[in-house]
């Protein structure tokens, strides 16, 4: 059967009006309808997973309009809960807002663009100000923000003006809708003007949320809480429903069920393993998540095969300078990651983006609540923080790592005068001296002289030199600690297809508080690799030929030595006696 996926079609009611495949999320209107202690909820979720749709479809149910909109929700749970939920359709003015697209490079640039929304806002209820339902005061004010000339403190209060003069005309209070509240705090966190983003959304969320005696109930959208930044610390009322709380769970992104509905409905049902491979493994509130714009986008692509849908389709700014910056210390955590395997953090819902410069913990937050991590609740003591299992949920967003990831760190080893492509050639071709030269140029420009002093050194210098050759992915698997041969070679090249060339690295550290030199820590690399056989592993995969390194570290001095060929020659002349006999 021919389905109809709606590809960045975000209006509901052009999606249903033109009759394109719909996943029904009007329960979201029943649970906000029955949660009636909340007046201000924000529910913060990952970059196209269906928030903007979801805003869309509140506005159509709630907004007050001479036009019968009934026909959008017929068929759908919402039309089918009953009349105490039917009482509030088209009931209300609405003040539907969106700061999607603030990402400007200056503050006086993402200023105006702020300030453009709220006059486009104004300018769709000037019927308010032709109709004379102003005084002569709120009349200029009115004019004031359609013609670009108000002052700070006129924009500042324009949700709450225009909120009263929408509650005197209808008699009724307004529902407000706020679509992606924190894309222009981002932007200003990621090109050095927070506190001046921060400020106008403390005062313009403040004056239109708090106290507001015109208001019904407000629903906010965005990635994160974003805390302690004193945005939110005059709202007491306020709910945050996080992707870590079960409520509204169900109601961003698909559910297994909704997706094998829609495969089966396209023909595809036999596929839903690889999809669960590649589309599902986020959890909201425990509930297991698609990703709805991969579905759509998969279904919508005639070859039936996978592809990375979500890669590039929205800004990652933030979430690129911050992995940048942490590079280095990050890099054992994400080989695990890599690897298939997970690491445990404590994750705060409310990030303090202020803290993500510095803090680890306040980048995983992001990692989560941005969609790139995969969190599953660990118990722990009723006096303990809950710890999570992070893992990354699916093969879409490990290609992400693998790419978009990878070349932010590459871009930013090699602006320091190192080539990649030497560092590699030189591993794949058993060049010693070339592999010195380049992991000398990069240790020089990259690694701190504290970093290997704040963490175990070799570990430091193994997470260093694995980051470094992950370009090499997917041709090569690069790997750390896997046990070949007698012992677990420190990094291993292995290639993906036999036949092509393989290394071994054994990394050494010349410890300065027992007086080692490098020379000395590089005889113990070669001695290591001569009698530990790590090359075992890369032969058995067919790999050939096969290099072996000794790589010694002192600071910011490096040393590298190639076991030669002839040593190779005497261990496969030993092993061949050893099994003739």
């Amino acid at each position: 059967m021919a389905i109809h996926p709606p590809i960045g079609v975000d209006d509901f009611r052009k999606l249903r009006e033109a009759r394109l495949e719909y996943v029904d999320k009007s329960h979201l209107i029943r649970e906000l309808i029955d949660k009636r202690g909340v007046e201000v909820a924000l529910i913060p979720r990952p970059r196209r997973f269906g928030k903007t749709l979801n805003l869309s479809m509140l506005r159509c149910f709630f907004e007050k309009s001479d036009e019968d909109l009934s026909h959008l929700f017929e068929g759908l749970q919402i039309w089918e809960a009953g009349e105490a939920y039917r009482a509030h359709f088209q009931r209300y003015p609405v003040i539907y807002l969106t700061f999607k697209g603030v990402r400007s490079e200056t503050y006086e640039a993402c200023a105006e663009a702020i300030q453009k929304k709220i006059e486009a806002l104004y300018r769709e209820h000037r019927r308010l100000l032709d109709n004379g339902d102003l005084d002569e005061g709120q009349a200029r004010d009115y004019r004031a923000i359609l013609d670009g000339t108000a002052g700070g403190a006129v924009v500042g209060r324009a949700l709450l003006d225009l909120s009263g003069h929408l509650h005197r005309r209808h008699g009724e209070r307004v529902v407000i809708l706020i679509d992606e509240y924190d894309e222009a705090i981002h932007a200003g966190y990621a090109r050095g003007f927070a506190p001046q983003i921060l400020a106008f959304f403390r005062a313009f969320l403040t004056e239109g949320l708090k106290g507001n005696p015109h208001l019904h109930k407000a629903v906010l959208t965005g990635i994160l809480r974003v805390a302690r930044e004193s945005i939110f610390s005059g709202l007491n009322n306020v709910a945050v429903y996080s992707l870590l709380r079960a409520d509204f769970s169900t109601c961003f992104g698909f559910t297994e069920p909704e997706v094998a509905r829609l495969l089966e409905r396209a023909g595809r049902g036999e596929m839903l393993e690889i999809v669960r491979a590649w589309y599902n493994g986020y959890l909201f509130g425990g509930t297991v998540i698609y990703n709805p714009w991969s579905i759509l986008s998969f279904l919508e692509d005639s070859t039936g095969e996978p592809k990375p849908h979500w890669v590039g389709t929205s800004s990652n700014d933030l979430v690129r300078d911050l992995l940048e910056r942490h590079a280095v210390r990050l890099q054992p955590a994400m080989d695990e990651l890599m690897e298939g395997g997970g690491i445990e953090q404590v994750i705060e819902e409310n990030v303090a983006l202020s803290d993500l410069p510095n803090s680890e913990g306040a980048l995983w937050s992001l990692l989560v609540f941005s969609g790139y991590l995969r969190a599953e609740k660990r118990s722990r003591g009723p006096m303990e923080q809950a710890a999570h299992w992070l893992s990354i949920p699916n093969r879409e967003v490990r290609l992400v790592y693998t790419a978009t990831f990878r070349r932010w760190m590459e871009q930013r080893v090699e602006a320091g005068g190192g080539s990649l492509d030497r560092l590699t050639g030189a591993i794949l071709s058993g060049d010693a001296e070339t592999l010195e030269e380049q992991l000398q140029a990069f240790v020089t420009d990259l690694l701190s002289y504290h970093d290997p002093g704040r963490l175990d050194p070799e570990r430091v210098y193994q997470a260093f030199v694995v980051g470094l050759l992950a370009v090499m992915e997917p041709a090569y698997q690069v790997r750390s600690n896997r046990e070949s041969g007698k012992g677990r070679p420190d990094v291993l090249v292995r290639p993906a297809q036999p036949g092509k060339p393989g290394a071994a690295l054994e990394l050494k550290v010349a410890r300065s508080a027992r007086k080692e030199t490098l020379e000395r820590a590089l005889r113990e690399g070669m001695e290591q690799l001569r009698s530990h056989d790590y090359e075992a592993e890369l032969r058995a995969s067919g790999a050939t030929p096969v290099h072996a390194f000794a790589v010694a570290f002192n600071g910011k001095t490096v040393r590298v030595k190639g076991v030669g060929k002839a040593d190779v020659s005497l261990r496969a002349r030993k092993r061949t006696r050893t099994r003739t006999r």
